[in-house]
């Protein structure tokens, strides 16, 4: 199946330049996520953290 892929691939123009876009894209986006967490104050970590635990709003979500 590889084959097919690579021969169709090879017969195109400049298609060399997509896994690079592709690469940098997934770093840009990598890269934003980590510096968002670093920034993200400890008290909103905290908060986040506890939602699982939090009883008080999970008493109005009835699942019956």
């Amino acid at each position: 199946m590889l084959k097919f892929i690579k021969h169709n691939l090879a017969s195109i123009e400049g298609v060399e330049i997509y896994p690079i876009i592709s690469l940098l894209l997934f770093f840009i986006v990598f890269i934003t996520m980590i510096i968002f967490v670093i920034k993200l104050p400890k008290s909103r970590i905290e908060e986040i953290s506890q939602l699982p635990l939090d009883t008080e709003n999970n008493k109005e979500i009835s699942h019956e």
